[in-house]
């Protein structure tokens, strides 16, 4: 997996980089075996300086398996840096198991169709 990560309005400290980057490698046992095809771009920052109560952080991440064509797409913003990229990643998460639960189900569904078919004739 290939992981680019942006800071905007907000400096980029190795260990918020890392925190990330572990948060979004998690995420590629559901894309592919093999990560090399797995580009992931992570956007972290700060969206304005003019809020009362604090700084308000965002986090979002655009992942593109270039071997299968598929594209994930997450955002949080939340008070705590470290809880938007938290949130960031269980969103990405639930979009990946969202598609590998529709592509079992379709191929149930067509064996299940096989099936009746291939009883009817018998």
């Amino acid at each position: 997996m290939k992981i680019n990560t942006k800071a905007t309005n907000l400096e980029l400290t190795p260990a918020i980089q890392d925190y990330a980057e572990k948060k979004v490698q998690s995420l590629e046992k559901f894309l592919q075996p093999d990560g090399e095809n797995v580009l992931a771009a992570i956007e972290i920052g700060v969206t304005t300086h003019h809020h009362k109560s604090g700084d308000i952080f965002r986090a979002e991440l655009n992942l593109s398996n270039i071997a299968t064509g598929e594209q994930f797409y997450a955002e949080a913003e939340k008070d705590d840096l470290y809880a938007a990229i938290d949130e960031m990643k269980d969103k990405a998460e639930r979009e990946c198991l969202t598609l590998k639960k529709k592509k079992l189900t379709l191929i149930k569904r067509g064996a299940a169709r096989i099936k009746g078919i291939l009883r009817s004739r018998g």
